[in-house]
């Protein structure tokens, strides 16, 4: 078993930034191959916005580039959003996790049962 643990979220208002982490624990090594941050918007189904696998390569979701970074420690099984020019558009409850690659990622899927989740609320 996986677990994940999100922090970093907050209020922040829009053209500010903020720093998401998410600790992986237990049996990372078995599925671990690439992580990713998903988002879940109010009234939206979750879509991935971010991901990275274990060379160091990453592919972000159009609505993010270029003002989203994502960035891993594999040592410590973290992963890190650091989301600059936030908008208002990028309220969401933000969520890490892992799948077998980050093509499989950017196509929505995990493998590990959801954490909690952090919440980013970015205000006009």
């Amino acid at each position: 078993q996986v677990q994940l643990v999100e922090s970093g979220g907050g209020l922040v208002q829009a053209g500010g930034s903020l720093r998401l982490s998410c600790v992986a624990s237990g049996r990372t090594s078995a599925v671990i191959h690439a992580m990713g941050w998903y988002r879940q918007a109010p009234g939206k189904q979750r879509e991935p916005v971010a991901a990275i696998d274990r060379d160091g390569n990453a592919v972000y979701s159009d609505s993010v580039k270029g003002r989203f970074a994502i960035s891993s420690d594999n040592a410590k099984n973290t992963v890190t959003l650091q989301m600059n020019v936030l908008k208002p558009e990028d309220t969401a409850v933000y969520y890490c996790n892992a799948d077998l690659s980050i093509a499989t990622i950017e196509g929505g899927s995990a493998l590990v049962d959801w954490g909690q989740g952090t919440r980013v609320t970015v205000s006009p």
